[in-house]
């Protein structure tokens, strides 16, 4: 499995996000090195169709895109269970990461 954190340095949401994918990754029991990947311009946006930051790859998917989110440097909300976040939760990470 490959799992990447895109995000750009104006948004602090990633460092929580980073925390949560740890823990979810931990929970499942699976090591897997995150790659982080810093999106600096609009053309690195399009190019990774970046919903803002934080963003998780698995596999090249972002699960949590919403249908006509626009893409570019900005920081980005998740719908969780207890409202409205700066990353998914770790029980929402951890049903991405296992595919369930």
């Amino acid at each position: 499995m490959r799992v990447q954190l895109l995000y750009f340095d104006g948004c602090p949401h990633w460092e929580l996000a980073d925390g949560r994918l740890g823990e979810a990754l931990e929970a499942l029991g699976v090591h897997v090195d995150v790659e982080k990947v810093l999106v600096t311009t609009p053309e690195q946006a399009e190019q990774w169709s970046f919903r803002g930051s934080p963003s998780i790859l698995v596999d090249g998917e972002d699960h949590f895109a919403e249908p006509g989110a626009p893409v570019g440097l900005s920081c980005r909300l998740y719908r969780t269970p207890d409202g409205v976040e700066g990353s998914p939760t770790v029980e929402q990470l951890v049903q991405v990461l296992s595919g369930t």
